[in-house]
């Protein structure tokens, strides 16, 4: 017993280490370094980006052997980002750092823009063909062909990371947050037995390893087809439920923009409750969320990209930059004003992280007592079921960097068994360490984006030039 608490203390410890504000200086500062020598590419060419991501989203497109278009490459890197952190995150945010929590979150989010455009434009850049011909790349790639094989043990241990974190972020966290969701949507209309919510937690379980090993099977094609399929419709139902709570409060609005930006630098002063909350909170929970939502400088995401048919990486970059301005600047801000609006500056229950309820309470509101419950049910469900199909490519690439493409299915058999367990199991303590092993991965990711910088403004220039002479 004595070591299970040393080891969880431990993993409190490194974890406020691995978040923490030197953490959070690199995290920033990468994407300022990135924004600067790049030329702002996420304001200046804002509008090339949207006509050529969002603007091209329903055109068909042909792709070549191993590879899938653009638009599905993003879909599926969106489906990982796009997840529990997007409601639950966010709202956990603001309960402990209060309103101005989000204006830092903008702030991460606006610079990891680019750091995103960077670390996908380098996947393109250094992916390989793997035995079965398709595409695959990521930070371990352009670790240790960018940056040689001095720096090969860095490649190894972002792999490590990774391959850890799917167990965690993308497979027992999201499958038991499904389960704890359907349950208390179920529970608004029938009560429900400690017994029946665990039977019904074992049913998802099933269900999710069945449909999810199924997909994995199909290879990347698959897994694109069903996130692009389930991407465009999650976001369309939360959006649109969020913009129904904005409305029916939008005379509101500006108080709650004024607690963001107030609370941003001051977070006592925009209620009782943020008494002995400094902005220090402030910004870690911001950041930190923020990043965890996006994943922007993780190296999770080139994942997926590297996978994208293009003839110049830049091309595929800029959906790196549209990924993290649909994920936090439009769904991460639907959250926030649901909350805000929704529940009331005032009236939020600070100091402690109590999750989606908080988003629920904020749709409550407007919708009553009972439909809330079904609508985050519905597109929480959606949101992590798609996280456990993208992260289980994650975890595929990296089983099959460190040890060869024959452990491959072994790694996918494991994968979806653990989401039988998972769903029934009491996660907090997964939670804390599937944050951890994220800030990990960041680590050996940004400094290979620091270190390759000049290969990426190499290419920015040359893109954008050659647009120019159009």
């Amino acid at each position: 017993m004595k070591i299970i608490e040393s080891l969880l203390s431990f993993e409190r410890w490194l974890n406020g280490v691995v978040w923490g504000i030197p953490a959070m200086i690199l995290i920033l500062g990468t994407g300022v370094y990135l924004s600067v020598r790049c030329g702002f590419p996420q304001f200046a060419r804002f509008g090339h980006i949207m006509k050529n991501t969002l603007g091209k989203a329903l055109q068909k497109q042909d792709t070549g052997k191993g590879a899938v278009s653009p638009f599905k490459a993003m879909c599926t890197a969106l489906a990982a980002s796009i997840g529990t952190g997007n409601i639950a995150g966010v709202s956990g945010a603001i309960a402990i750092g209060g309103p101005g929590a989000v204006f830092w979150m903008w702030i991460s989010a606006l610079l990891g823009m680019c750091t995103k455009f960077a670390e996908v434009t380098l996947a393109i850049v250094y992916r390989k063909r793997n035995e079965k011909g398709d595409w695959v790349g990521g930070p371990m790639y352009y670790i240790r062909d960018g940056l040689g094989k001095k720096f090969g043990w860095l490649a190894i241990l972002f792999t490590i990371f990774g391959g850890l974190a799917s167990f965690g972020i993308g497979n027992l966290t999201q499958i038991n947050t499904i389960a704890a969701t359907v349950n208390t949507a179920i529970g608004g209309f029938v009560p429900l037995t400690e017994q029946q919510q665990n039977v019904i937690a074992v049913i998802i379980g099933v269900l999710a390893a069945a449909i999810t090993f199924t997909v994995l099977i199909g290879g990347i094609s698959r897994i694109a087809d069903v996130c692009a399929l389930i991407v465009p419709v999650m976001a369309v139902i939360y959006v649109a439920a969020s913009l129904i709570v904005i409305l029916v409060n939008i005379t509101e609005i500006p108080a709650v923009f004024a607690a963001i930006f107030k609370g941003a630098f001051n977070p006592a002063s925009v209620a009782g409750g943020l008494a002995g909350v400094g902005i220090k909170t402030a910004i870690t929970k911001g950041v930190g969320r923020g990043i965890f939502s996006n994943e922007a400088g993780l190296g999770s995401a080139p994942i997926a990209h590297a996978a994208a048919d293009v003839d110049h990486p830049v091309k595929q970059g800029i959906f790196g930059v549209f990924e993290v301005f649909m994920d936090t600047i439009v769904v991460c801000t639907m959250t926030a004003m649901v909350v805000l609006l929704g529940v009331g500056v005032q009236n939020i229950g600070y100091g402690s992280d109590i999750g989606a309820n908080l988003t629920i309470q904020g749709f409550t509101a407007v919708f009553g007592s009972k439909l809330p419950g079904v609508v985050v049910a519905i597109c929480l469900t959606l949101f992590a079921f798609s996280t456990v199909l993208t992260w289980a490519l994650y975890g595929t690439r990296c089983f099959e960097f460190l040890f060869g493409p024959k452990t491959v299915r072994i790694y996918q058999i494991i994968f979806c068994l653990m989401l039988i367990p998972g769903a029934v199991a009491k996660m907090q303590v997964a939670w804390d360490i599937a944050d951890t092993l994220n800030g990990l991965m960041a680590l050996p990711n940004l400094v290979a984006l620091l270190l390759l910088s000049p290969v990426v403004i190499k290419y920015t220039k040359e893109y954008f030039s050659a647009l120019k002479k159009k």
